[in-house]
């Protein structure tokens, strides 16, 4: 039931796009106009209610991919995640007319996780928020933790035991989110 209605939700998505483009204006372009296929895309109300959440099927421009004119008249969040960023921004809806509020746009980067020679390297761009919390799971049992503050990008290493073989989960806090990386030794 749930995914009939996300495929019918989409299909009314796409035909709006085709049947009432026209009606739709642009005053300002969003600042994620690339996508590509693969990112995500979700769309929440004012009041934090998910409206729309799915995978972006084609390369392209997120305002010809997308007829947002079809929502409800209000204020809506937008975030596309992408391989190593998340793109926040807002558009407001008035009569079918959608206006992107380029003050309320964001960019948040997400930490990058590398496995190499039983270290495990974490790195982050810290433009708008320069500190992250960073902690180390061996079988679902806390094995480090720490916070990690700084100016421009965040950079740690951490030596793990060659000879303890198992699970592993990195977690890393910051910017209100939680990324976590699962691999094995």
């Amino acid at each position: 039931m749930k995914t009939l209605f996300k495929n019918i939700l989409v299909l009314a998505v796409m035909l709006g796009t085709c049947t009432s483009y026209a009606n739709a204006t642009l005053e300002v372009l969003p600042t994620f106009n690339s996508v590509k296929k693969g990112n995500s895309i979700s769309v929440t109300d004012a009041n934090g209610k998910i409206v729309f959440s799915g995978l972006i099927n084609f390369n392209g421009n997120i305002s010809h991919l997308y007829d947002f004119s079809q929502l409800n008249d209000g204020t809506y969040i937008i975030e596309v995640n992408k391989d190593f960023e998340i793109e926040i921004s807002t558009v407001e809806v008035k009569n079918n007319s959608v206006s992107y509020i380029n003050k309320k746009s964001e960019k948040i980067f997400k930490p990058v996780f590398r496995i190499a020679n039983n270290k495990l390297m974490i790195s982050k761009m810290a433009l708008n928020n320069p500190e992250m919390e960073v902690e180390l799971y061996y079988d679902n049992e806390l094995i480090h933790s720490e916070t990690v503050k700084g100016s421009d990008i965040l950079n740690r290493v951490y030596k793990l035991d060659n000879a303890i073989k198992g699970e592993y989960t990195a977690v890393v806090k910051s910017n209100g989110r939680v990324f976590t990386k699962n691999f094995k030794l």
